[in-house]
């Protein structure tokens, strides 16, 4: 899948890429790589789409980024607005089969993370204890030098081999030509931007430079959902940051995140989150 183009710095020899990320909000356009991304969010708020999952990151969040998922950690909409002085920052370690050679990862030794590396093709959040360790591990690395930088970089993958957490997308990713990359980024731009409000097909379909039609066909072949139903989990996504405002009354965070009525909104909150959104914080 060529999505965006986009190329992670690397240097000749090293067994892998340790990026710090910092700025008023995350790279926001759909891309994928060809390396593993291990993404520890400390700072910043948003959306994360990976193939066919859409949900909410926050500090302390910790995914596995599979090799050529598609993805965008897509910044709440404060982050870009010029006076704001919210922050976005994140640690990211990037890795693939080529970094270490493909001796390496033939070894017996590493049987169990190879399995790991072929599952996370559909992304995961880890979670507990191995989400607190591996953490732990990465603010060591990003002060470590020489074989200690190594030895913590094999400690991260044996912790990975040994985890377990929630698979974000139901299915591995599928493949997009290039310029189908620019028009999933024209939607997802205009859905972000556009959720508040009722959202008809056809509006969605011109961004797409679709008809009605093929654009359903065409979102529905490309993320093996409906475009009503990404809309409600960007909608939701939204509402659970509406949540945190004490000051927001549960009819506020309804209209505000796009739904049109409170029943409809309780039933597809809970439908997705697994709980009715009075509970959300609970």
């Amino acid at each position: 899948m060529k999505v965006v183009a986009f190329n992670v710095p690397k240097v000749k020899h090293e067994a892998f890429r340790l990026q710090l990320d910092q700025d008023k909000h995350f790279y926001d356009q759909l891309h994928q790589h060809a390396e593993i991304q291990i993404m520890w969010i400390e700072e910043g708020e948003g959306t994360l789409i990976a193939g066919d999952y859409v949900g909410r990151f926050s500090p302390g969040d910790l995914f596995v980024i599979g090799s050529g998922q598609p993805h965008v950690f897509r910044s709440d909409v404060t982050y870009f607005q010029p006076k704001c002085k919210l922050k976005s920052k994140a640690v990211s370690i990037y890795f693939n089969e080529n970094y270490l050679g493909t001796s390496f990862w033939q070894l017996e030794e590493v049987s169990a993370l190879r399995k790991f590396m072929s599952r996370s093709a559909r992304g995961v959040q880890l979670m507990g204890k191995p989400k607190e360790e591996i953490i732990s591990v990465v603010h060591e690395l990003r002060n470590a030098k020489g074989v200690n930088k190594l030895i913590l970089f094999l400690s991260v993958l044996k912790k990975l081999a040994d985890a377990k957490g929630k698979y974000l997308s139901v299915n591995p990713s599928g493949n997009y030509k290039s310029e189908e990359g620019k028009r999933m980024n024209a939607i997802l731009e205009f859905t972000f931007k556009e959720s508040h409000r009722k959202i008809y097909l056809h509006e969605v379909a011109d961004v797409a430079n679709l008809s009605v039609e093929a654009f359903c066909r065409y979102f529905k072949l490309h993320t093996r959902k409906t475009y009503t139903s990404f809309l409600n989990e960007v909608r939701v996504s939204n509402a659970c940051r509406l949540l945190i405002n004490k000051d927001l009354t549960m009819q506020d965070v309804c209209y505000q995140s796009g739904f049109n009525n409170l029943s409809n909104f309780n039933r597809i909150f809970k439908k997705i989150v697994g709980k009715q959104p009075s509970l959300y914080l609970s």
